[in-house]
This record gives structure tokens, C-alpha cells and sequence, in this order.
């Protein structure tokens, strides 16, 4: 069974509305027509507004869209409605908040059921953060912090690297003093795809959008595919 992960450093229809290019490619990734996916907006305390706007653009890309609420669930199986779907994208917003609701309702251990089942999982920034062992947080007021998630993918995550102006020296400080794992870093336009637990093609919807790949004394820029070319 492929396990796939896309996760964005920035981009998708919340940030780039004009330009479907990254959240495209994820829809190409679960590789039939019509394919069923799923929004998860834990990340915000503003999820209905959040999931109406995702519904207005993954409308246009030819997909059966739906999302979970856990105020108003659908179904008290949530297990067997997510394992229904054939791609689960997760919303930008509070790592550590969303994390936590995630673990009070079991979504950490239906999500990796999931993952392992073959359904496509991606997101942005916190739906980025969330698949890795460690990720760069604000999601507590002050200077970022490390913050340990799913672990999923091994190593840490950083999203929003070129979108933020302390984000790119606080990742580098973090890996550097051995805080935080390596790991890669994202900018905002750029997403990595992750195919069984290795890097497959890294992808924006910039021109100058990059991944990197970070460890201690090192930043390297990954060769990003750029979707429009």
C-alpha cells in the first residue's frame, strides 16, 4: 500500500485563492476521478468559515468535498467516515490546539489507520506541522517553539520559512543546538510529497517557492518543481 503525504509550508486555497496549483496536484494524488476529500478546520476558532471557503474552491476541481466537524460530527463512527475518504486535508491555524482536540476524539490513531489504509493526507502549515515528529510552532504566544506531533514522518517541520522573517533563523537555531530534529523547511507556495516515509517530488506554485533540507550546520534548497511549467 503507497502512503502519501503532501504537506505545505504556505499556499492552498486559504492562501493563494487564485491559485489552485498546490491543492491540484494534491487532488491528482489519489489517482481516480471524483475523488472524495475531506476538510479538517480543527486548526482555527473560525472553522465554519474556513470549511465554506473550502468548499468553494475544491468545488471547481472535480471532487466529491466534504469536512468534519467535531461540534456537530456527522456520525459517532468518525473512523469509518474518514477511512471512506480518498484524501484528508488539514487546515492551517493552531499546531498545539488542534493536535489535542485530535487526541481527546482519537483522530491521532484514526489518522494513521488511515495513512496506512492509503489514504492521501496533506495540509498546510499546522496540517503541514501535524505528520512529522517535531514542528516550529507559534501556537504559544512569543518566540516559536518546538513542539512534538503525530510522528508520522520522521524529524521536524517547519512551514511559512520565507513567509515570516523569524522563521527561517529560529528553525536554523533550533536544529543547530540540537532542540529540534532536522528536518525540512518549507516556503510559502511549496509543499514536499512524501511517498512511504522518503521525499518524492517537491512542488510549488511560485516560481521562487523552495523546500530545504535542514540539519545541523546545513541548509540545503531541494530542486521544487515549479506546477505552472
Amino acid at each position: 500500500m503507497i502512503r502519501q503525504i503532501i504537506a505545505m509550508g504556505g499556499g492552498g486555497f486559504s492562501m493563494e485563492p487564485g491559485n489552485p496549483l498546490l491543492d491540484q496536484y494534491i487532488v491528482e494524488q489519489a489517482r481516480q476521478p471524483n475523488p472524495r476529500v475531506c476538510f479538517l478546520p480543527h486548526a482555527t476558532d473560525d472553522a465554519t468559515r474556513y470549511a465554506l471557503n473550502f468548499y468553494s474552491a475544491f468545488l471547481r476541481l472535480g471532487v466529491r468535498p466534504t469536512h468534519l466537524s467535531l461540534f456537530t460530527p456527522p456520525t459517532a463512527d468518525l473512523a469509518s467516515f474518514l477511512m471512506e475518504q480518498d484524501v484528508i486535508y488539514v487546515g492551517g491555524g493552531n499546531t498545539k490546539s488542534m493536535i489535542a482536540l485530535w487526541r481527546e476524539w482519537g483522530l491521532d490513531i484514526i489518522l494513521r489507520d488511515a495513512y496506512f489504509s492509503g489514504v492521501v493526507l496533506a495540509g498546510i502549515s499546522a496540517g503541514a506541522n501535524c505528520w512529522f515528529e517535531q514542528c516550529s510552532t507559534d501556537s504559544i504566544p512569543g518566540p516559536y517553539t518546538m513542539m512534538r506531533c503525530l510522528g508520522l514522518l520522521s524529524g521536524s517541520f517547519c512551514p511559512h520559512y520565507n513567509g515570516e522573517p523569524l522563521r527561517r533563523p529560529s528553525y536554523l537555531e533550533m536544529v543547530d543546538s540540537g532542540a529540534m530534529l532536522p528536518g525540512y523547511a518549507a516556503d510559502d507556495g511549496a509543499a514536499i510529497h512524501m511517498v512511504n516515509e522518503v521525499p518524492f517530488l517537491c512542488v510549488g506554485s511560485r516560481p521562487s517557492s523552495l523546500v530545504y533540507r535542514v540539519s545541523p550546520g546545513s541548509e540545503v534548497a531541494l530542486s521544487t518543481q515549479y506546477l505552472k511549467s
